[in-house]
């Protein structure tokens, strides 16, 4: 299903989060809405779900109208066919897992072959033994993926996730971030992730839509949001990025320590050094700029070094 937005307006109490929002999400292709908290992503997602109401503009699902202020058109939640993950889980405490996932279902009273289904839902997020647990006696881990159950046992159109793996710890995390993907590809899905941390945006996404109060600073797939920034908010947003002056910058891996033909070279002092596993990761003071390095040798505080920089690497903004 594609979705599209025009001309979103959105405020709260006279104060506009969203202005002018022109957005297309593609059909069956995992988009990562990226910002900083209060940049309106959350919003963005509540208003496709239909939880929010725009304040002006149309939303479309494929060729119909799902929302229009002009023309009176506001199709409820229930009528989308979106699945919702939520960042807090929202599972129900009193219900086992298998009513849990089945909630929906029944709140639909779309209840043919509900026992199938539900099984089916939780057989492909591999919680197939634990239908008859509740939530408390789940791991967090367990918990999101009933979660994930839940929204997918009525075959949506399009899955909206809402930070969800923001409550579990990085490995749960590392793991989810996997298993989300493959499920939605599997299903061939249109699905919208909102988070604030660019390593989600970048593995999962397809697409990344990064914003900035309420509006749009770039869309585009990771490797161009990341190798091409397009604005400075992008650039110091995504990423590390060590900057020659308001509006010239590179990334980290774009420079060496050690002497290289045809780069650019810059003298700077080591201000820090954090001991990575594999790398040291080092923090220069190039006369009087911040940088960060990664080096497979440790420096000590205080040594004067020289940096090589790639010059077909430096991004220079207008």
């Amino acid at each position: 299903m594609k979705i599209t937005m025009k001309h979103i307006f959105k405020s709260y109490d006279k104060a506009e989060v969203i202005r002018d929002l022109n957005l297309e999400l593609e059909d069956q292709a995992f988009t990562t809405l990226l910002g900083p908290s209060g940049c309106g992503k959350t919003t963005i997602l509540r208003m496709i779900a239909g939880l929010e109401n725009p304040t002006g503009g149309e939303i479309f699902f494929d060729d119909v109208c799902v929302f229009s202020s002009e023309k009176k058109i506001n199709v409820p939640p229930e009528k989308r066919n979106i699945g919702f993950v939520f960042q807090d889980f929202a599972l129900w405490p009193h219900l086992s897992v298998f009513e849990n996932v089945a909630f929906g279902l029944r709140a639909r009273k779309d209840t043919a072959d509900l026992e199938k289904r539900v099984m089916e839902a939780l057989a492909a997020v591999q919680l197939s033994d634990f239908r008859n647990r509740y939530p408390s006696q789940l791991s967090g881990g367990q918990q999101q993926r009933v979660g994930f159950a839940r929204a997918i046992v009525t075959k949506p159109d399009c899955i909206l996730f809402d930070e969800p793996l923001s409550a579990l710890d990085a490995i749960l995390r590392d793991e989810m971030r996997v298993e989300i993907k493959r499920l939605t590809g599997e299903m061939g899905v249109t699905a919208v992730f909102v988070t604030h941390d660019q390593m989600e945006a970048m593995s999962m996404s397809d697409r990344i839509i990064v914003l900035n109060q309420g509006l749009i600073e770039q869309e585009g797939a990771p490797e161009d949001i990341y190798q091409k920034p397009a604005t400075p908010f992008t650039a110091k947003f995504i990423g590390k990025s060590n900057w020659l002056g308001n509006q010239a910058m590179f990334r980290p891996e774009a420079a060496s320590l050690k002497k290289t033909e045809g780069c650019r070279t810059y003298p700077a002092v080591v201000t820090g050094v954090q001991f990575l596993g594999e790398n040291y990761q080092l923090f220069l003071d190039a006369d009087g700029k911040q940088w960060t390095m990664e080096s497979p040798e440790k420096y000590q505080t205080g040594t004067n070094v020289s940096v090589y920089i790639n010059e077909d690497k430096i991004v220079t903004f207008q």
